[in-house]
């Protein structure tokens, strides 16, 4: 469910403050913060943020395009590290050229040269009985 429009974008009151202070400065430093939560409004266009992602902080300038997103958006909190070896093995595998010792594979969709075997020879299933 969405913040209710009446009430307004969540800032935290302390990032407000920083960012008035900021305004009067020529030199602008990171903003350092714990409030994934905020809404980006207007006023933090062109600012610089460090943003908590639970471990560590996350650089992050503010552009125009940002503005209505949350700073939690833009600083991710899991790291994705790779696959398993398993899978990186499974697609070696499936992109390695057939040895030259080996048969060449048929191609996808085509019917083998040989002739079809012979269906095994089975008696056909006899409809069940209910026993009961």
């Amino acid at each position: 469910m969405t913040r209710g429009v009446w009430k307004g974008p969540f800032v935290h009151p302390s990032l407000l403050k920083k960012i008035d202070k900021l305004k009067d400065q020529t030199k602008k430093m990171p903003i350092k913060t714990w409030s994934r939560n905020s809404t980006i409004i207007p006023e933090f266009v062109g600012h610089s943020f460090l943003i908590h992602n639970g471990k560590s902080f996350i650089p992050i300038t503010v552009s125009e395009e940002m503005v209505g997103h949350k700073l939690g958006e833009f600083s991710p909190t899991r790291k994705f590290s790779g696959h398993t070896p398993a899978d990186k093995k499974a697609a070696a595998e499936g992109t390695s050229s057939p040895s030259s010792g080996s048969a060449p594979k048929a191609a996808p969709g085509s019917s083998p040269k040989a002739a079809p075997a012979a269906a095994p020879a089975s008696k056909p299933a006899s409809p069940k009985k209910d026993t009961k």
